[in-house]
This record gives structure tokens, sequence and C-alpha cells, in this order.
């Protein structure tokens, strides 16, 4: 790595460190957080979610998207029943990969459309890890933390372009696409993880992608990463 390449993945890496830089001041998002935090009854939590109308329609669309592969009579109709269902963790991971979509819209040039392209990737792999996951049959994972997962096995790469394109607009300077691929390319893992740790994901959600990273040992015979790995293999996301 040359001593550019070497320096602009240093400005990135501190960048992520920050989700703010990011992000921005999501209130939903931190009052979401702290909602959690304080264990919240369901109808706080549903004012909550409720606030940002945008959101609470992404939730219960998500919901129903799982629902339909599992039970097609079924339908989520109120947000009360789609927040019930999902649990709390996955409320805020749904929640965080909502805003952090919308956000690829503000992204400067060229780093918006190369987001976009991964999240649309991003959306494939969680589309196939819950086929994969009905595939199994009688199983007691989860769908939601499976689709939930699959939204951010690309988070890393997602994530390095947005700070790339924060680092465009703070110095004025394109960030060189051949040097930021090649960042991305040998880094993604790496980046992934540091982005989930800053932001402050669950636990859980890092352990599952390092298995399904082929990073860490399965300590089940199934779990989320363990449907998602084979997937991620296929598509060469190592």
């Amino acid at each position: 790595m040359s001593d550019h390449e070497q320096q602009l993945l240093h400005q990135i890496r501190s960048i992520l460190k920050h989700e703010e830089q990011i992000l921005g001041r999501q209130q939903v998002l931190l009052q979401l957080k702290q909602a959690i935090l304080d264990e919240v009854d369901i109808g706080q939590m549903v004012d909550l979610v409720a606030s940002d109308p945008a959101l609470a329609a992404n939730l219960i669309w998500r919901g129903n998207l799982v629902l339909r592969s599992w039970s097609p009579t079924k339908k989520l109709r109120s947000l009360k029943e789609a927040l019930i269902r999902l649990g709390q963790v996955n409320i805020y991971r749904y929640a965080f990969s909502f805003y952090l979509k919308s956000n690829l819209e503000g992204l400067a040039a060229p780093y918006d459309k190369l987001a976009k392209g991964y999240w649309a990737l991003n959306e494939s792999i969680a589309a196939e890890a819950v086929d994969a996951l009905e595939a199994l049959g009688d199983s007691d994972i989860s769908p939601d933390e499976v689709q939930t997962l699959g939204l951010f096995s690309l988070f890393g790469q997602i994530m390095t372009l947005s700070a790339a394109s924060v680092l465009s607009r703070r110095t004025g300077e394109t960030v060189p696409p051949a040097a930021l691929k090649k960042i991305i390319d040998n880094h993604q893992q790496q980046l992934t993880l540091l982005a989930l740790s800053s932001v402050g994901l669950d636990a859980d959600l890092q352990i599952e992608l390092l298995i399904a990273f082929d990073q860490m040992p399965a300590t089940v015979a199934q779990s989320p990463g363990v449907v998602l790995k084979p997937i991620l293999r296929k598509k060469g996301i190592r």
C-alpha cells in the first residue's frame, strides 16, 4: 500500500469512528437507542417510531417482507403489530439500515452510485439469506435476524464510501476511485467490523458477521451467520 493509500485509509477509519459525521444527528435513531436501553413499554416505542412516518412505514414493510415467505396468509397491519413481532434488537437494526440507505441520496458523486450499487447487492444478499433459512425447514432462527444480518453484510463498503464523500466535501478533492476500491477490496471485513463497533450496533450482529465472514467458528449448528456464510462465499465476499 502506498503512503497516499495508507493516509486515505487512516482518514476513512477516523471518520468511521464518528457516526454523526456520516449519518448526521438522526434524532429518532438516538431516541430509539435510549428507549431500548431504558426498556420502555410498547406504547412509548410505537409513539417514538411513529414520529417518523417514513421509518414506521419501512418497519411494517420489512416485517411483511419476511412474513410473506413464512406465513403468506398473514400480514402486519399496524405499527404496534410490527414492533411486537420484530423485537427491540431488530427494530434498531432495521431503523439504522433505513437511515443509512436514506443517507445515500445525499452522497457526493461518484460515491452515491457506487454506494447504491452495494446497497442493491445488500438487499439481494438479505433476500437470499431468508430464502436459505426457509429451505432449512423447521428452525428456531429468527428470519428477521437473518434479514438484518444480510443488510449489514456490506456495511463496511457502504460506510467507507459515505466516509469518502464526507472527506471529499471537507477537502474539496475527489478521493481517487482506484485507491478507494483497493482499500475496500483489501480491508472490507475490517472496515465493516470497525464501522459496526463505532456505531454501537449489538454484539450479536458483530459475532454473527464474523461467523459469516468465516473469521470465527460457529458454536451451534445453525445460526444467522451460518445461514449467511455460503451466500457471501458464493458472491466472493470474504
